[in-house]
């Protein structure tokens, strides 16, 4: 019995050994396991100092002889300010035409994408819901439509573009601008009409539109600039630096720093397809990389992308005469451009768009 006792122990002391020496082999001593490669996080530039980071084009492996071609073309074509932001820091910051990093300049409709933000923030807070009328924040009577047809008009038709009143009219927004042409949701037309969600969270936030601005988004994230009421529009001026932070807020899935400033699913349904009738435009952005579009002042449905040399994924801020913020996830790009129209007026969308895309590309590819 004790001669079997020991053969066993033998056996179990070798089989140990064994395991023991099999187990090293996989993870060898003094070594630890690969780990997961930790990427580069977001930067984001203090919110009350002009310091901001930088990266350089070398460092991002860009071809950088393409630099200066690029930045020709942008002053032949009127520019007064480009950025280009990767990851939060700045690679690219240019001045042209007598611009400067302290200027403030027009957003234009690009600045509609702030009134997108600040709806998205006052639903966060439970003071508006998309889905409800316009007249049960401002009272009915705010059109010319009948009862009827004004109460189907909801928060989300102005985001999206879908309000059924006449863009033939021009972008007044008294009573007697806004006139029925189609019930709400059957039409998408650019329209003025969206600056009513400007009235829809003063009311909702029993605040002015700019203080409920101002402490929700712009002091959050150290923008700078100010709301002008010119003509019909409520338009919004600011440095470039200013936009690019809006635009990194929007990049960071509407984060700062360790701070949710508006939601991400938010987010995520104002930059996808908003209806089924123009499936390039969300809640007041531009999408590229559907297979149509409408553009301001036309029923024309154009077939293909929005702008063909644009990464697919690409969504951006359009205003007129070419203010621009482009948004680019799979290249965790910002990229912002101020200044007067490259060549002739437009509401937003332009040949610029492609061709500036072509030179970008040739230096980031």
């Amino acid at each position: 019995m004790n001669r079997l006792f020991s053969l066993f122990f033998i056996i179990f002391i070798l089989f140990s050994v064994n395991c023991t020496s099999e187990a090293t082999d996989e993870v060898p001593q003094n070594e630890t396991p690969l780990e997961t490669p930790v990427l580069p996080s977001t930067y984001f530039p203090p919110s009350n100092s002009d310091i901001w980071e930088t990266s350089s084009i070398s460092e991002l492996g860009w071809n950088e002889t393409q630099l200066q071609t690029l930045l020709d073309y942008l002053e032949e074509k009127n520019t007064k300010s480009f950025i280009v932001l990767h990851k939060g820091k700045i690679v690219i910051e240019n001045y042209m035409n007598g611009h400067t990093e302290t200027s403030p300049w027009y957003w234009a409709s690009a600045g509609k994408t702030l009134t997108t933000t600040i709806a998205g923030i006052a639903q966060e807070e439970n003071l508006i819901n998309l889905d409800d009328k316009v007249s049960d924040y401002i009272g009915t009577g705010w059109t010319s439509a009948t009862l009827e047809k004004e109460n189907l008009i909801t928060c989300k038709n102005l985001l999206s573009m879908t309000s059924g009143l006449d863009d033939g009219l021009g972008d007044g927004v008294t009573p007697n601008d806004l006139q029925y042409i189609a019930d709400a949701g059957t039409r998408w037309a650019y329209h003025g009409v969206y600056v009513k969600m400007q009235d829809v969270i003063a009311s909702a936030s029993t605040q002015t539109w700019d203080n409920y601005f101002n402490t929700k988004l712009k002091d959050k994230i150290g923008m700078t600039g100010a709301w002008i009421q010119t003509g019909n529009a409520n338009v919004y001026w600011s440095t470039t630096r200013s936009m690019a932070r809006f635009g990194l807020l929007i990049a960071a899935k509407g984060t700062w720093n360790d701070t949710q400033i508006i939601s991400e699913s938010f987010l995520n349904e104002a930059t996808s397809t908003s209806q089924n009738i123009n499936p390039s435009y969300g809640y007041l952005w531009w999408l590229n990389g559907k297979s149509s579009y409408l553009l301001p002042q036309t029923q024309v449905e154009f077939s293909g992308e929005l702008i063909p040399n644009a990464p697919q994924d690409m969504y951006c801020a359009l205003g007129k005469n070419d203010q621009k913020i482009y948004i680019v996830p799979s290249k965790d790009l910002v990229i912002i451009r101020m200044g007067n129209a490259a060549e002739d007026d437009n509401f937003a969308l332009s040949d610029f768009d492609n061709v500036l895309w072509e030179k970008i590309n040739a230096l980031i590819n």
